[in-house]
C-alpha cells in the first residue's frame, strides 16, 4: 500500500489490520503466526514478497498490491503484463491484486464514509456500479474527492483517512462490489481452515 514514510506505513498497516481482524482472529485460534507489513512502492512490495517467499518455505506469503489498471487475466499474468513482474515463483493463490486502486475497497462501503465524514459527505458523488473494480482508479479517487470535499474533516487524505476508513468499512460490502477482495478473503480462510 502506497506511503514511502514509516508514520504512512505503520498507519495504513493499521487500517488494513483491522479490516483484516476477523481472518487475524481465526488465524490467532489455530496459533499460526499472522503479520503484516506495508511495504511503500509497489516495486518494495515486490522485493519483500520475493524475499518472505524463499526464506519463509513453511509460511503462506501473500503479495497485495493495486492493479493500477483494468484486469482481465489472472493476478500473476496481469503483474507480467502490466509491470513486466515474473512471479512465477509463488503459488497463483499467494499472489492478490486489490483493485485498480486501494480506495475501490474505500468506496465499496457508503454508509461507511457517511459515519466517518459527517452530514456534509456527499454519497451521489460516489459509483454506483455494483463492479467497482471496472471504475478506472482516475474516476475513484475524483468520487471520492468530490464526496468529501465539504466536509469538516477536508478532501480525503489517504494517510490521514485511510487507516480508519479501512478499520470502518464492513469487509462483506467490499467483498460484494469487488472480486479480489472477496479472493483474498476466500483464500486467506482456506488457508488458515487447512493449516
Amino acid at each position: 500500500m502506497g506511503s514511502n514514510s514509516s508514520e504512512g506505513k505503520a498507519a495504513l498497516r493499521k487500517g488494513m489490520e483491522a479490516l483484516l481482524e476477523a481472518l487475524k482472529q481465526a488465524a490467532e485460534r489455530k496459533r499460526l503466526r499472522w503479520r503484516l507489513v506495508c511495504c511503500g512502492t509497489r516495486g518494495d512490495a515486490l522485493r519483500a514478497f520475493r524475499n518472505a517467499t524463499a526464506t519463509n518455505r513453511d509460511s503462506f506469503v501473500v503479495l497485495l498490491v493495486d492493479a493500477e489498471a483494468p484486469v482481465s487475466t489472472t493476478p500473476r499474468e496481469h503483474l507480467a503484463d502490466r509491470d513486466g513482474w515474473d512471479v512465477t515463483f509463488a503459488q497463483e493463490d499467494a499472489v492478490h491484486l486489490m483493485a485498480q486502486v486501494m480506495e475501490t475497497w474505500i468506496v465499496a462501503d457508503a454508509g461507511a464514509l457517511t459515519a466517518y465524514y459527517g452530514k456534509r459527505f456527499s454519497r451521489n458523488a460516489l459509483p454506483r456500479t455494483q463492479n467497482l473494480e471496472d471504475v478506472p482508479k482516475e474516476d475513484i479517487e475524483r468520487a471520492l474527492n468530490r464526496a468529501t470535499e465539504h466536509t469538516t474533516m477536508g478532501r480525503y487524505h489517504k494517510i490521514r483517512h485511510a487507516r480508519h476508513l479501512l478499520g470502518l468499512i464492513d469487509p462483506c460490502r467490499v467483498r460484494q462490489r469487488c472480486g479480489h477482495c472477496d479472493r483474498l478473503f476466500n483464500t486467506l480462510s482456506a488457508q488458515i481452515e487447512a493449516a
